[in-house]
C-alpha cells in the first residue's frame, strides 16, 4: 500500500480528501501545517506529499523547499493543491520542487491521475 501525506490545515478538507483516498487504497498520514508537513516528510518517508500551498505562518510553498532541500525527503514527489488556479500560482510551486499542481475543489479523477503518474514517474 502507497502511503501519502496530505498536509492540509482545514480540517474539513483534511477529512474529506483523506477519507477519499483511503477508499483507494492509499496510507494517508496527515499534518496541519507546514512544520509538522516537513517532519512528517521525514518521519513518515511518504511515497509522495499532497501540499496545500495556503498553510499561514509557513506556507506549502516553503514547506516543500524545505523537504526538497533535505537529502532524505528530495525524491519524494510534491503535489501542490490550491484554491487558486493562477499560471503564477502554478509557475511558483514547479519552481519551488513540485511535481504537479491542482486545484481546489479537489476533482478526485483527476487528482488521482496526476497522483498515479508521479508514482509511476518515481
Amino acid at each position: 500500500m502507497q502511503k501519502l501525506l496530505l498536509v492540509e490545515d482545514n480540517e474539513a478538507n483534511r477529512d474529506m480528501l483523506s477519507r477519499r483516498l483511503i477508499r483507494q487504497k492509499f496510507e494517508v498520514v496527515c499534518a496541519i501545517d507546514g512544520p509538522s508537513g516537513v517532519a512528517a516528510a521525514r518521519r513518515e518517508k511518504p511515497d509522495l506529499i499532497l501540499m496545500d500551498v495556503a498553510l499561514g505562518a509557513m506556507d506549502g510553498w516553503e514547506a516543500t523547499r524545505q523537504i526538497k532541500a533535505a537529502s532524505e525527503t528530495a525524491d519524494i514527489p510534491v503535489i501542490a493543491l490550491t484554491a487558486h488556479a493562477l499560471e503564477s500560482d502554478r509557475a511558483k510551486s514547479v519552481s519551488v520542487g513540485c511535481a504537479d499542481f491542482d486545484t481546489k475543489p479537489v476533482d478526485l479523477r483527476r487528482l488521482l491521475q496526476k497522483i498515479n503518474a508521479c508514482l509511476e514517474a518515481r
